[in-house]
């Protein structure tokens, strides 16, 4: 437990083998009234453990009747010697926890069940962050192509021929571009299929995670509406931006521009047909590290070929058996 980062929640469910007994004077910050009889050495021990490690005895904090208190039943013996705990500062979290009468988990034990309403934040994925490229699709309008051209011209000096080394000459070419055309963010775009995306629909979006936060800060019936409206409409938005994107792709396909769309929804639905979006490199019997799709499928496949025939400890022991007997016989 000593291990463990005081942020993170920890809950404890066991059988501890001590009877923290009914009251709490002097150990208020712990436990609460409810417990079952006298405290024994074994209880207390059950009580240090938990101020030691700020956790609280969770059985002991509801009233409840004797019968939804005692989790051992053995004979006439009634006790209480099974337990859950959790941080104190996550008691607010729980809204009840009581025995189960007639449900056993273990011989003479009983079955403690505990409720528990958790709030889990979502944690924003960190953006993977890849090459920044120069913007060289802007050189298809005339403007920006005429201005990286008297840049160029420029930077290399007013030349109409262009130097021996070419090395100079194609760094130069880059910087001029990565200053005149600018770069990309460098951030990886999600596979998501929203190349038909256009404004309206990116603002119907906005609006409609701001009123989820809303919702979340404050729920009431008049924000849960208001964002189910909202999500109402972007199904809808969605879906009319979707079919015009669909339509205009129809009308272009003649095109070259058409065919470029054609190639990259064919790409899309390829990607999306896959069980997995990355080759991850691993390596070979030899430690050597395999990098291409196929030489990483082939090696999966003689793993697994290798793990399914392999005969597991029992099957040897069996077959030793059998080898065995026919040599006794």
């Amino acid at each position: 437990m000593e291990s463990i980062p005081t942020g993170q929640r920890v809950v404890i469910g066991a059988d501890f083998n001590g009877h923290v007994g009914e009251g709490n004077t002097g150990d208020e910050e712990v436990m609460g009234k409810f417990g079952v009889k006298e405290r024994n050495l074994e209880g207390q021990m059950v009580v240090d453990f938990a101020k030691r490690i700020d956790m609280g005895v969770v059985n002991t904090y509801f009233q409840k009747r004797e019968e939804h208190r005692v989790t051992y039943k053995s004979g006439g013996r009634r006790t209480q010697v099974d337990y859950i705990l959790c941080r104190r500062g996550n008691l607010k979290e729980i809204s009840d926890c009581k025995v189960v009468v007639g449900e056993s988990v273990a011989r003479q034990h009983r079955m403690v069940v505990c409720r528990m309403t958790l709030m889990v934040c979502k944690t924003k994925r960190s953006k993977i962050e890849t090459e920044k490229k120069t913007k060289w699709w802007k050189l298809k309008k005339e403007e920006c192509c005429e201005e990286f051209r008297q840049k160029l011209r420029q930077a290399l000096g007013a030349q109409v021929v262009l130097p021996d080394d070419w090395e100079t000459t194609a760094e130069v070419i880059r910087e001029t571009g990565r200053k005149v055309l600018g770069v990309s963010s460098g951030r990886r775009k999600e596979d998501k299929e929203t190349w038909w995306w256009n404004e309206e629909v990116q603002d119907s979006i906005q609006r409609k995670r701001l009123a989820k936060k809303k919702w979340d800060m404050d729920r009431t019936e008049e924000n849960r509406q208001e964002y189910k409206e909202l999500q109402r409409r972007v199904k809808r938005k969605v879906s009319k931006a979707k079919q015009k994107a669909y339509d205009e792709l129809y009308t272009r396909l003649d095109t070259r521009e058409g065919e470029k769309d054609l190639y990259r929804l064919a790409r899309q639905r390829d990607r999306d047909g896959k069980d997995v979006q990355q080759v991850r490199v691993i390596k070979d019997r030899d430690g050597r590290v395999l990098t291409s799709e196929e030489s990483v499928q082939r090696r999966w496949k003689e793993y697994f070929e290798e793990l399914m025939n392999e005969e597991n400890e029992r099957e040897k022991k069996s077959r030793r058996g059998e080898l065995c007997g026919t040599e006794s016989r």
